[in-house]
């Protein structure tokens, strides 16, 4: 088979059969397609699509070009994936709640893709800590704390590795078949007994109307289920921030707030609502009502905080909050009114322009950048009132403080904003529970 042919058959909208895709993503990893070519294809993909067969098939071959970790212990191994958004910090409040249930919590995250940021980013901005890990590091810690929040390491899908990172700078992050796959070949690898999907729509997501997410919410839920790993997923909003918080020191401080029994509501009640689904689907607790009673009680007593602190000391890092943050400056409202729109992709380019995000693969983060966001889609305002705190270096942030402004609109129509969970859908099924 030749590389640019299949390139080609793609490109025109044609079906790939399995030998071709194993053939592409094998050679991807030999370096007989080079990056270049696995840049056209993702693209080529990004445009076309790709039917269920090829997305199992690309799934698949991303899972065999490496290893799966093997199982350390008789207990349940549980996770949760996110499709992405602006403030998303579930991961670091989940993976430790999840573990206080004597199950195991093998996370395998990755780094920001487009405007949004990246797990691994956000503990990186942790003194010390580890992102990524070897087998024997990571089989260690699941046997002692429960729960390890790692990256992929060259073991573990490494086709899906190097194709994040082409992704995140060539265009073509938002792709069902793309996403679908790089989510689930980790997974997989994991050898999960079930898995949760949060999938995120709105201005502040990949997927911009509910269609499309429960389109990646179906597509996730079948492949899933078709590799012997139950899955569900719920559908959340993201036509704003999740939470205060947008960066990545700022993120750690208030999903540790969250496990301290403070912190933004929404970001603990999301929590909670993946934490209940994959516990029952685990079969760890029978009834979603004595789940969410039992997880509030685990966040209040102070043993996922805990938990937590355990995770960071075992993956090397520091458990000294709140993380340092860069000097701040605060906008203010300047009129009377409601919150109407708060313009996601505007506040995440600003702050991949001041140095929170990746332009490139290999930028540097600066994990002290950030920003606060004081009010949410229909609260009342007055003037003078705090709508927005950025931190970043003075030099930095003045070239951006008109158009974070301008990113919260104050208009004088009461609105109300969408609920926070829209839809739950069942393993197998696809359907609403």
């Amino acid at each position: 088979m030749i590389p640019a042919s299949l390139l080609a058959k793609k490109r025109e909208g044609q079906v790939l059969n399995e030998q071709e895709i194993y053939f592409l993503i094998d050679g991807f990893c030999s370096g007989s397609v080079a990056d270049y070519q696995m840049s056209a294809l993702a693209m080529a993909i990004c445009i076309q699509g790709m039917d269920a067969a090829e997305t199992r098939y690309l799934t698949a071959a991303m899972v065999e070009s490496g290893n799966r970790l093997p199982r350390t212990s008789d207990r349940p191994r549980i996770d949760k994936h996110s499709t992405g958004g602006l403030g998303d910090k579930i991961s670091l409040v989940l993976a430790p709640l999840l573990a206080t249930f004597d199950v195991d919590v093998p996370m395998i995250s990755g780094r920001g893709l487009g405007l949004t940021g990246g797990t691994l980013d956000k503990l990186e901005a942790i003194e010390g800590f580890q992102t990524q890990l070897s087998t024997e590091q990571s089989n260690k810690i699941l046997r002692r704390v429960g729960a390890f929040i790692c990256g992929a390491s060259d073991e573990i899908a490494p086709a899906d590795r190097r194709l994040y990172a082409i992704r995140d700078v060539t265009g073509t992050v938002e792709s069902i078949p793309l996403i679908t796959a790089s989510i689930l070949s980790k997974k997989i690898a994991a050898r999960l007994d079930a898995l949760v999907m949060d999938v995120k729509v709105g201005s502040a997501a990949f997927m911009k109307t509910a269609s499309q997410a429960k389109e990646l919410a179906n597509t996730i839920i079948q492949v899933g289920c078709e590799s012997n790993m139950p899955t569900t997923a719920i559908v959340s909003d993201m036509d704003q921030p999740l939470g205060e918080a947008v960066g990545n020191a700022i993120e750690v401080n208030e999903a540790v707030a969250v496990l301290e029994g403070k912190g933004p509501s929404e970001v603990r009640e999301l929590t909670i609502e993946l934490c209940a689904n994959v516990l029952i689907a685990a079969q760890v607790l029978p009834q979603r009502d004595k789940a969410i009673e039992r997880l509030n009680q685990h966040l209040d007593s102070g043993s996922a905080r805990e938990r937590f602190e355990q995770i960071v000391r075992a993956q090397g890092g520091i458990d000294r909050f709140p993380l340092p943050l860069a000097p701040h400056e605060t906008i203010e409202a300047e009129a009377n009114g409601w919150v109407e729109k708060i313009d996601c992709e505007k506040i995440g380019q600003i702050l991949v322009e001041m140095g929170a995000g990746r332009k490139r693969a290999d930028d540097k983060i600066r994990a002290d950048v950030g920003v606060r966001i004081h009010a949410r889609i229909g609260d009342r305002t007055e003037r003078s009132q705090p709508l927005l705190s950025v931190y970043a270096p003075h030099a930095t942030r003045s070239d951006h403080v008109e158009a974070l402004r301008q990113a919260i609109h104050v208009g004088p129509n009461e609105i109300h904003a969408n609920p926070l969970i829209l839809e739950r859908l069942n393993t197998h099924t696809g359907k609403s529970i």
